[in-house]
């Protein structure tokens, strides 16, 4: 088992993790100057890695500035970054510092880059390449040294392709690149993940919950998480607040996690991996051997589902 522990939380993952690669890379990266480009659906801890390398660099007596592009107008989206000057609107009464000056010395993390447009995208750019940018309403220009790293869920190099995202842009942020594995291609960390979320509940609740039953384990492992790490999160507390006992049993988990498993049969006696080589096994069948169907069925990419096969034997 690896642990990365990060002010906001812990990543923890099995010897066998997809993810062990990224860890392993995380010191050279945060010690270097790079823009850093993180990839993941929602949920996959991208801020905690961008803090995860900050916490580590050069950069880490300064500030973690983080802002969500994706979460603001467009109108709104420039004054955050660059802030503005008195007078420059009718209601700028006082200067205002924009992200980038509040991420001065520090690490500034720009949270969903996909979404922004695409005369945003031209600023920024320009701002990366100089050093420097202009506040609203003022023409002197102001240097910038935050480090700068950029996450999104979208696939850029297909916004690229699409022309939806620029190109010269995606180069620029794209110096060193992460991709972050969704849970449904890192299963085997699900049992550890789920301990390391009850001692965090244990610890803010008071309780005293032992851990999960074989039933409760199984089901969270049969669950295909599009909402990731944050969805099982969400499982976990959802259980502290129902369960009466000191066990996680299936009767707490959220409703929306039981269906896919509510018709299979949970054999006891099995190990994980067993559990997960014979629902691999029938959903082949179902799917008369087709690889991809059936990889789509149990809500995982088909190179993960030919790594499985390999690794069970089928």
């Amino acid at each position: 088992m690896k642990i990365c522990t990060i002010s906001s939380g812990s990543y923890i993952v099995s010897p066998k993790s997809v993810i062990i690669r990224i860890f392993s890379i995380l010191p050279q990266i945060s010690q270097s100057h790079s823009t850093v480009l993180i990839e993941g659906a929602s949920g996959t801890g991208k801020e905690l890695v961008a803090r995860a390398i900050h916490n580590d660099s050069i950069y880490k007596k300064g500030p973690f500035v983080a802002v969500n592009c994706g979460a603001l107008p467009d109108t709104l989206v420039e004054s955050e970054l660059f802030g503005y000057k008195a007078g420059a609107f009718t209601d700028a009464k006082t200067d205002k510092p924009g992200r980038f000056e509040q991420a001065r010395n520090g690490t500034l993390l720009l949270d969903e880059i996909g979404d922004i447009s695409s005369s945003m995208q031209v600023r920024l750019l320009r701002v990366l390449e100089n050093k420097t940018y202009e506040p609203l309403g003022s023409n002197e220009p102001i240097g910038t040294n935050a480090r700068i790293i950029a996450a999104t869920h979208s696939n850029l190099e297909e916004l690229v392709r699409n022309g939806a995202f620029r190109k010269d842009l995606y180069y620029r942020i794209n110096v060193v690149k992460l991709s972050l594995p969704s849970l449904a291609d890192r299963k085997e960390d699900i049992p550890l993940l789920a301990d390391h979320f009850i001692e965090r509940f244990n610890h803010l609740t008071g309780k005293n919950m032992a851990g999960m039953s074989q039933r409760a384990m199984s089901t969270l492992m049969l669950h295909d998480w599009p909402g990731n790490i944050r969805e099982l999160e969400n499982a976990i507390e959802h259980a502290f607040v129902l369960c009466r006992e000191d066990i996680i049993r299936v009767a707490c988990l959220p409703e929306h996690i039981l269906p896919s498993t509510a018709l299979k049969p949970i054999l006891p006696g099995l190990t994980l991996n067993e559990i997960e080589k014979r629902v691999i096994c029938q959903a082949l069948e179902r799917n008369q051997g087709k690889k991809v169907a059936t990889a789509k069925e149990l809500g995982i990419d088909k190179n993960t589902l030919r790594r499985k096969i390999l690794r069970f034997g089928i």
